[in-house]
């Protein structure tokens, strides 16, 4: 799927460029934005017959809680420890860590775009787009003029914008593979893959693991069914390993392994309740798109979003509120420049940010709940996730800085030397991380 229709809802707006390139500082707030292409220049690279294998392991960031044995704390002093963030520190992963030992890894992680939930995050990584370019601004949002539903089950090619990389691999005559990857999904019906198609060799691939994320949410990032997850990513990763071995391409296979977001634990105490704010303003159900942890209001026409926006930030720093002041309520233009949050007509007009490990619910109710959350501010370590590459081009043992998902678009078209469409990311950011291409 890609930009081939779009919803009349959604404002056409210009991709940001800019021409300095990429900080190698850690900090989330130094990474500069550039396009990757220029549009206008028609000439496309000479491609290479490099083959590339992305896997995403869903979910690889550990938020330890306050009565663990360990905490999240970064420190800017290299002579300090280095803070935990993967899932691959908490059980045995010795095919991940092979790659890691024999490849480049973003030492202090991946960061994930706002808001860090899955579908936002994973269409980013494949289009070098944050959501309100892309399109998918969250799981489940509503097109406010046709009133339109968008849900996690939503295939239509209408609601993704942009790019990906299987249609730019597509593009220049080469063949791509996709599976389980939010964005490629197509109404297949009654269909059997034709022999001739077993003996194409992609050269570019794609593969998405759902756990750990599946039992992330039900019991939070520290449990038992966690480390039980990861090593069985694990072993499967080692099946790949195997199966590249025994064919003897193993080394010249490029493989990236990320994750599209972190994981914190949630518990009931740490709740926000919008009816508490009635004596400054009734917030009604059908007005709120989204309650957490990215909360997102659309008020009906007539009530200035202002307006709510006031009354809402009045109860909430006025001490009577259950934990009000870990809630902070948002016109989305006056959200933080950074998080690229505002270009587009489908994001709500009243965005709300709540702390980490926090949680926005209407009203109170009697259910017991502790487990695991995301899409949270992506500053917040704990939605880091991993990112590894091995291949060619990566560095053994090398460590390189945190940088935000929307540069790995570059970075494959870089690998494989093709013409990438115009993106969020930096032009000159591959050259920080990769080995020159020996095409």
């Amino acid at each position: 799927m890609g930009s081939g229709s779009v919803l009349t809802s959604t404002k056409p707006t210009q991709i940001p460029t800019q021409e300095d390139p990429p900080s190698p500082s850690t900090s989330l707030l130094s990474f500069n934005t550039d396009s990757a292409t220029d549009p206008s220049n028609p000439h496309h690279k000479n491609t290479t017959n490099s083959i590339i294998f992305i896997s995403l392991v869903l979910v690889t960031c550990i938020a330890l809680s306050a009565a663990s044995a360990f905490a999240f704390l970064f420190f800017s002093s290299s002579s300090l420890p280095l803070p935990l963030f993967g899932y691959q520190f908490k059980t045995p992963a010795p095919n991940i860590h092979r790659l890691i030992a024999n490849g480049t890894e973003a030492e202090t992680g991946l960061i994930p775009v706002f808001p860090t939930l899955t579908f936002p995050n994973h269409y980013s990584i494949v289009t070098g787009l944050y959501p309100a370019y892309h399109g998918i601004i969250n799981n489940h949002f509503a097109d406010p003029k046709t009133g339109e539903l968008f849900t996690m089950a939503s295939h239509e090619p209408k609601w993704w914008l942009g790019e990906p990389l299987w249609e730019t691999v597509a593009k220049q005559g080469l063949k791509a593979s996709t599976y389980f990857w939010p964005g490629s999904e197509v109404h297949k019906g009654s269909w059997t893959c034709p022999q001739r198609f077993y003996s194409e060799i992609p050269v570019f691939m794609t593969l998405y693991f759902e756990d750990p994320d599946h039992q992330g949410h039900k019991v939070g990032p520290d449990d038992p069914e966690i480390t039980e997850a990861v090593a069985g990513i694990d072993r499967m990763i080692g099946k790949l390993i195997d199966g590249l071995e025994q064919r003897g391409v193993f080394e010249d296979v490029t493989i990236i392994m990320v994750g599209d977001h972190g994981m914190v634990g949630t518990c009931d105490k740490k709740l926000i309740f919008l009816d508490d704010l009635a004596p400054w303003i009734d917030i009604s159900t059908e007005w709120v798109q989204s309650y957490t942890p990215l909360l997102a209001i659309r008020p009906p026409p007539g009530l200035a979003p202002s307006a709510v926006v006031a009354k809402m930030n009045e109860g909430l720093q006025s001490g009577k509120v259950q934990n009000g002041k870990n809630l902070k309520i948002y016109l989305k233009e006056e959200l933080p420049s950074r998080l690229h949050y505002t270009e587009s007509d489908r994001i709500p007009p009243i965005i709300g940010m709540v702390d980490e490990g926090f949680k926005v619910e209407q009203k109170r109710t009697n259910r017991q709940e502790c487990g695991g959350a995301h899409g949270y501010d992506n500053a917040v370590f704990s939605m880091r996730t991993i990112f590894i590459g091995h291949g060619p081009q990566f560095a053994r043992g090398r460590k390189v800085p945190s940088f935000e998902n929307v540069q790995i678009y570059n970075l494959v078209t870089s690998i494989l030397n093709i013409q990438g469409a115009p993106n969020n990311g930096s032009v000159s950011f591959p050259s920080t991380v990769l080995l020159p291409n020996p095409s």
